[in-house]
């Protein structure tokens, strides 16, 4: 008898299935629940492919679906045996679970139970903490910001909690997400209490936190630089950043209502200097997107050095005004430029690793020796069996298939 989960999409997925766990508990004995992702075409079909498997394989199970496939598609998982949609404005409410199965009955003879599930979920070593959701933007190609709604940034006290728990269950690493975490606002004592504000006190109201991590920030907020100053001041704030770039061009940005500018994600870099690192995401082939606009964000990564890059191919999104727009470019293209931006990401990830080799590093263990670095590449510890969560010191001796090898001291 158990609650077992499946989340497809971001990290924010994976967290809030824990909760919706750990919610439905109370409640029922056994159920499936697969949070689903819509962000791509690709994303929302691989959900729905996945829940017409499970549900084949698990007649005699309650299985919940929710999350942004699920909330842009419903008719994508009605009609299959015991599958319940659940919205992602009701995901948290244990009210909407049993509306589910009062609106549809489970076809289940005898016991509920499962009879074939394969746990994918990540168990790491560090722990996601969600400090807000939503999105009060309008980025022309996004159609999360529809699926979860106007930006809600929680109370502190809330994190607080969240934050003192993983601490004390012996997560070595703190990383806050959301679905736009620059836009964290909430206030206090009639001050506004921003993202940087959050970080400055957590750390000094929990100072059991090792590592203190970001997820995906947007660069257009002036946060950035508060941020970059408190990774400068306090070494337990990992040093490297990721962005919602995008793109490099400021053509494309303009076209996808970003707020952002090239010069501005280069102030930061500059800012930064050697020792912090960033990491972007790219949408290749977004419309208009011609070979000489794409040369400008390939420059761009070139030029600014990101070590890690996600990009991905743009996938036209029902309801979004990127999908009616002229000179879509051929998926084929798109693709082919998602190999050369990670070409170039990786270039600068082997320079930038390279110029690391001899340093002592403290690095946090997840499973099978294998660590993160603060800069969030993979060490593979050489030597006797280290106890997940550790965080150790290793000199970094080599590299081998883009991870560090390191030697224990």
């Amino acid at each position: 008898m158990s609650i077992k989960t499946i989340s497809f999409g971001c990290r924010l997925n994976a967290l809030e299935s824990e909760k919706i766990q750990n919610m439905l508990k109370n409640i029922l004995e056994t159920a499936i629940v697969v949070n689903t992702c819509a962000v791509t075409g690709e994303a929302e079909r691989q959900s729905g492919q996945y829940v017409r498997r499970i549900a084949r394989e698990n007649k005699n199970t309650p299985i919940f679906v929710t999350g942004c496939a699920a909330t842009r598609n419903p008719e994508l998982f009605n009609g299959l045996q015991n599958v319940l949609v659940v919205d992602n404005f009701q995901k948290r409410n244990i009210n909407a679970y049993m509306d589910a199965m009062a609106r549809t009955p489970c076809n289940i003879v005898g016991v509920a139970h499962i009879d074939n599930f394969r746990d994918t979920d990540e168990k790491l070593s560090k722990k996601f903490i969600q400090i807000q959701n939503g999105c009060n933007h309008d980025c022309t190609y996004c159609v999360t910001r529809l699926l979860r709604g106007r930006a809600v940034s929680f109370e502190y006290d809330e994190i607080l909690g969240d934050v003192r728990a993983a601490v004390d269950a012996g997560f070595g690493e703190i990383v806050l997400t959301g679905v736009d975490i620059a836009s964290y606002a909430r206030v206090y004592d009639g001050r506004a209490f921003l993202i940087s504000d959050l970080c400055k006190k957590l750390l000094v109201d929990v100072p059991g936190i090792r590592r203190l991590r970001l997820s995906s920030m947007d660069p257009a907020v002036p946060e950035v630089g508060k941020i970059i100053d408190l990774i400068k001041s306090d070494a337990r704030m990992m040093p490297h950043m990721h962005f919602s770039m995008q793109s490099g061009s400021d053509t494309i940005l303009k076209s996808m209502r970003r707020r952002h500018t090239a010069d501005m994600v280069r102030k930061w870099v500059q800012m930064a200097g050697d020792d912090i690192t960033f990491s972007w995401d790219i949408i290749c082939g977004f419309p208009g997107e011609s070979e000489k606009l794409f040369n400008e964000t390939l420059n761009l990564v070139r030029e600014l050095k990101p070590i890690k890059i996600h990009a991905f191919p743009y996938s036209p999104r029902p309801n979004t005004v990127a999908a009616t727009m002229p000179n879509q470019v051929n998926r084929t293209i798109s693709k082919q430029r998602v190999k050369i931006i990670n070409d170039a990401a990786s270039k600068n990830r082997t320079q930038f690793m390279q110029k690391q080799l001899r340093q002592s590093v403290q690095v946090l263990v997840e499973e099978n020796n294998i660590a993160r670095c603060p800069h969030d590449i993979s060490v593979k510890i050489d030597g006797v069996s280290i106890i997940s969560r550790t965080i150790c010191e290793v000199e970094l001796v080599d590299i081998i298939d883009d991870c560090f090898i390191g030697k224990k001291y």
